[in-house]
């Protein structure tokens, strides 16, 4: 199993304890923004009908998508601006690692990633230093507990999915980055509701993780990067066996 599948799946477990929600609207308000800047009918800009579709499922009211469309197309004028920022760099274990970001305050976001990076053993590098590793691929994340999961996986080729994972109670599906709205939309017209549908950065290559203490250190430092309240994903390309994932908790 994938670094990335795997903290994929942690995240899920968390999902349903996680307090921070205040983070969470922030984060689609400002994806939704972004998506806004190439037209404000979600109609005929299938990104931001993706990102909106994205906010309703994690419960953001509807004022706040509003004003984040608006804030995209520019008709609040009074607003700061969004900017998209990307940093790469190693974690613990020589774990390559990748943060994208969105934030009003540049400044205040790299001070605040670098700082994670120093204090949690990783190494901030220059752009392009790990994103050779990397590949972008469309993933939309399926609960299949009470789903027949052949017809789901039927309904996943059909739709034009290039790769199907099952991890537990969540089943991936992998499509071209530029696809991802396409085929969520038919897999919800199957009758298949997705958690997430979003393009995401998939590891070519797994590093191995095989001690406790050093999988202790890799979790705790995507964990710190994700809490940061201008970072919306963290990409890694770690692998954690399932027996040492459950040692750890």
């Amino acid at each position: 199993m994938s670094g990335h599948s795997k903290w994929h799946s942690i995240k899920h477990k968390k999902a349903a304890t996680d307090a921070k929600r205040g983070k969470i609207f922030t984060q689609h308000a400002n994806m939704i923004t972004i998506a806004a800047r190439q037209g404000g009918d979600p109609d005929m800009n299938p990104g931001l009908r993706l990102a909106i579709d994205n906010a309703k499922r994690a419960n953001v009211p509807n004022n706040n998508i509003d004003r984040a469309i608006k804030r995209g197309t520019g008709e609040l004028k009074d607003e700061a601006e969004i900017s998209e920022l990307t940093y790469e760099g190693y974690g613990p274990g020589g774990i390559a690692i990748i943060v994208e970001c969105l934030t009003d305050n540049k400044n205040r976001t790299y001070t605040n990633v670098r700082t994670i990076f120093n204090k949690k053993g990783g190494n901030l590098g220059a752009s392009g230093s790990v994103a050779w590793m990397f590949e972008r691929k469309g993933l939309i994340t399926i609960n299949n507990e009470g789903v027949d999961q052949e017809e789901l996986e039927l309904a996943a080729i059909d739709a034009g999915a290039d790769d199907i994972k099952t991890e537990g109670n969540l089943t991936e599906i992998f499509t071209a980055s530029n696809k991802v709205t396409e085929v969520n939309e038919k897999l919800k017209t199957a009758g298949f509701e997705s958690e997430e549908a979003e393009a995401q950065l998939i590891p070519k290559e797994a590093v191995k993780i095989e001690d406790e203490e050093g999988a202790q250190k890799v979790l705790e430092f995507i964990e710190a990067l994700e809490e940061d309240e201008d970072v919306t994903n963290v990409f890694s390309n770690f692998d954690i066996s399932e027996d040492l994932m459950k040692k750890i908790g």
